[in-house]
């Protein structure tokens, strides 16, 4: 974990006579993750993960594990958060804000084939449509003002090869109208070790805490540039086709999601490539690090603007 806070067995007893979950059996760490710090913890009752925000406030939490709450409930597999006795989801703890969920089954993917990107498209599909009634608003966080200002920031850094990738798909983000698309929650972080996989179906979304309001087709552009991508970079035709046709058969799409695609494809790699070259170049004070390699999401960037009929041919 990049920031991790401590919590004992003795800790985690007293914490949890608030649920209604009896008594502690096991306490377990969990090594994935860069953000938040997170226990397996099992009970009498049964087994949960244990968060602690590390970034965000208990001012911001609710939208999450309200929004995990509602899709739950409306069958979409994703952690459902547990109310202490007195109905409260967000505790504090060790001096964190702090939650418990269901623990979900299943594992993540390394490899995925077609028929992994199939399920992640309809599953995906399924979160937009069950999210629709969902009335809490929430700020996108890297959105296109913060990709703008990023960019920026880091620009100087690169040299004259990316230096002009980037400011070309920055005057593709300037040059689409996302707000004509399609909106309404979306994940914006299903990457493969945020889906849980038990045999060939899904048994978890999780880690919503990028979750906001925004558009449809940018939410799975960016499960396409991870699902989907050859370690050169390149789209694999087969696994795209697959997620699409999955997605389309619950959520059809629409000829205005398909005049963008070729754009929103690389605005979604800039996304990430982004956020990589701004924690390698402006780490966090004070955190154990562990920085992705940002060149993964330049490849993939290069790749999208210079096979755009290639990818515009990868549509259902």
């Amino acid at each position: 974990m990049s920031v991790f806070t401590t919590v004992s067995a003795d800790e985690l007893s007293e914490w949890l006579k608030a649920y209604p979950l009896g008594t502690l059996l096991e306490l377990k760490g969990i090594a994935s993750g860069i953000t938040n710090t997170n226990y397996f913890v099992t009970t009498t009752a049964g087994r949960y993960v244990l968060t602690l925000f590390e970034e965000h406030t208990a001012e911001e939490l609710p939208y999450f594990l309200n929004l995990m709450t509602h899709l739950a409930e409306r069958g979409i597999p994703c952690p459902h958060p547990v109310k202490r006795k007195d109905g409260v989801q967000l505790d504090e703890l060790n001096g964190k804000p702090a939650a418990l969920v269901s623990c979900l089954t299943g594992r993540d993917i390394e490899t995925p084939n077609e028929i992994h990107c199939a399920e992640v498209g309809r599953v995906l599909a399924n979160m937009h449509v069950a999210g629709e009634d969902f009335s809490d608003k929430n700020h996108d966080t890297r959105d296109a003002v913060w990709r703008k200002a990023t960019a920026e920031k880091v620009l100087g850094l690169l040299d004259a090869d990316d230096q002009a990738i980037l400011n070309q798909t920055m005057q593709r983000q300037a040059d689409l109208n996302v707000e004509s698309l399609p909106q309404g929650v979306i994940h914006a972080d299903l990457f493969r070790d945020n889906v849980l996989f038990d045999g060939d179906k899904v048994g978890g979304l999780i880690d919503f805490y990028y979750a906001c309001r925004g558009a449809f087709l940018y939410d799975l552009a960016i499960a396409v540039n991870d699902w989907c991508v050859n370690a050169d970079g390149s789209l694999d035709k087969t696994r795209v086709m697959a997620m699409l046709s999955a997605y389309h058969a619950v959520r059809p799409l629409k000829a205005e999601e398909k005049a963008a695609w070729t754009d929103m494809l690389p605005i979604a790699a800039l996304r990430f490539w982004l956020s990589r070259l701004k924690d390698k170049h402006f780490p966090h004070a004070g955190e154990l690090t562990h920085a992705k390699d940002p060149q993964h999401f330049q490849k993939i960037l290069k790749w999208g603007i210079q096979h755009q009929a290639e990818i515009a041919a990868m549509w259902v």
